[in-house]
């Protein structure tokens, strides 16, 4: 914060208690109003007392007990929802009711229900569970669902992918949500105490000070109140931004036996979309270390095949497995056990994070991940974020990102979008170099 900015906002603060100070001396009544300086002493006179530091305590530890309870159940829950509709459909109306009935309505059947010692936790636990659980649900399904089905192919970890795809997905939605409940928080805490005046309470000492008329009180209650939402607020979001940016390594792949051991079989597969048929009676056997390349025109379902493959596409009939050199397979009916990974039509990278992260995310080896992009990459680029990169450096990266993956089938779908002719020839070589005896397919307009 520059120097400028500093004054100004001093001067902002100044100009305001000097109106507080007008309008106390107007008043001339300290029961109604008491000027800053009156406050202050109140304030300051707080801190000698033991009194005041197990109040400060006591409501402390209330409020945040309240605030982790609601978050952590609405992180549950949210979860929950977002790969079970039933539960989202439960959850709903308890929701609706926690947003919409008055606090005031909760803290009187909750005295009642359970008296005045966890009053403050019941409140600010109701206040914050439907703020954090709609924006967090709201976060999860607004996740890119093509980034999914990527993490899926890669077999990607689920630490990995909620570090990398769910997180970045969730952070506009929690920023406003976590700053709306951390201050409702705190004061729904203690108007809750207020009313209830449990023991060893800030809203115990204002309903006294209240009492005892004594406004002095009241304001410095409240200035402690303020400082103490603020510093806790900050600090919340200081751990929040930390999490937000906080990259850890990525977890293995785990490959299922040595690549290039498997036959690839495809028996009679047929997909359909409404009227139209997209596969009819396709039967294929994908031998490794072999190249097969799919050459048809645009629109004769080349991309439904290759979704159909590594599992992204149900097909309507006929099945796919895999056999071992030593023509040990599958039973009929049984899915491929082969492991693939694949170049999609789009890049599918996760733009906010670099390119030797991504290639990380199926490695979980950030050293080898480097070492390979390094083939096809300047090196200024390939710490920078993706969204920072060319149409033609993402492809490269997603590229690598197939290929050093521990995979049995590698398939690549329009692999040489936006390469100019030299860079093509690069990556070419780099896939012959990569192929390791696997079986590679390739979909593509343009054969050499």
């Amino acid at each position: 914060m520059n120097r400028g900015s500093v004054l100004r906002k001093a001067g902002i603060w100044l100009f305001w208690l000097g109106v507080w100070q007008v309008a106390a001396m107007l008043a001339d009544n300290e029961i109604l109003l008491v000027t800053p300086f009156q406050t202050m002493c109140a304030f300051v006179s707080l801190f000698g007392s033991a009194v005041f530091w197990k109040t400060v305590g006591m409501s402390s530890c209330r409020i945040v007990l309240g605030f982790v309870l609601g978050v952590t159940l609405a992180l549950l829950l949210a979860w929950a929802s977002s790969r079970h509709p039933a539960v989202e459909e439960l959850v709903s109306p308890i929701m609706t009711l926690c947003k919409a009935v008055p606090v005031a309505v909760f803290v009187v059947l909750l005295l009642i229900w359970w008296g005045s010692s966890y009053l403050a936790v019941a409140v600010c636990f109701l206040i914050v569970l439907p703020q954090i659980y709609i924006s967090t649900l709201e976060g999860l399904k607004s996740t890119d669902k093509k980034l999914l089905e990527m993490a899926k192919v890669f077999e990607i970890s689920g630490g990995t992918s909620f570090f990398y795809i769910y997180r970045p997905a969730l952070k506009p939605f929690w920023d406003s949500s976590l700053r709306i409940s951390l201050g409702m928080c705190w004061k729904s805490g203690v108007a809750a105490e207020v009313i209830g005046t449990p023991a060893f309470s800030i809203g115990e000492q204002l309903y006294l000070s209240k009492i005892h008329l004594d406004t002095a009180g009241v304001f410095a209650w409240a200035a402690v109140i303020i400082l103490l939402s603020i510093g806790f607020e900050r600090v919340v979001i200081w751990l929040t931004e930390r999490f937000f940016r906080w990259e850890p390594a990525c977890g293995k792949r785990l490959h299922r036996g040595k690549m290039g051991e498997h036959i690839l079989h495809v028996e009679h597969l047929s997909k359909k979309y409404g009227n139209q048929q997209v596969l009819q009676d396709v039967s294929a056997v994908y031998e490794p270390d072999h190249t097969y390349y799919l050459t048809s025109p645009s629109g004769s379902g080349k991309t439904t095949f290759l979704r159909v493959l590594c599992g992204l596409t149900v097909a309507d009939s006929g099945r796919i497995w895999s056999e071992g050199q030593d023509g040990k397979g599958q039973d009929a009916g049984e899915p491929s056990s082969m492991c693939y990974s694949m170049v999609f039509q789009e890049d599918r990278l996760c733009e906010e994070y670099s390119a030797l992260r991504n290639v990380e995310m199926v490695t979980g080896n950030r050293q080898r991940a480097g070492e390979a992009l390094a083939e096809l990459l300047p090196d200024e680029a390939i710490a920078k974020p993706c969204s920072e990169l060319s149409g033609g450096m993402k492809r490269r990266v997603a590229l690598v990102r197939a290929m050093e993956s521990n995979s049995d089938c590698v398939i690549l779908d329009e692999p040489f979008t936006g390469m100019d002719e030299e860079t093509r020839e690069q990556a070419e070589s780099y896939i012959r170099k990569r192929q390791q005896g696997r079986i590679l397919l390739i979909a593509t307009h343009i054969l050499k």
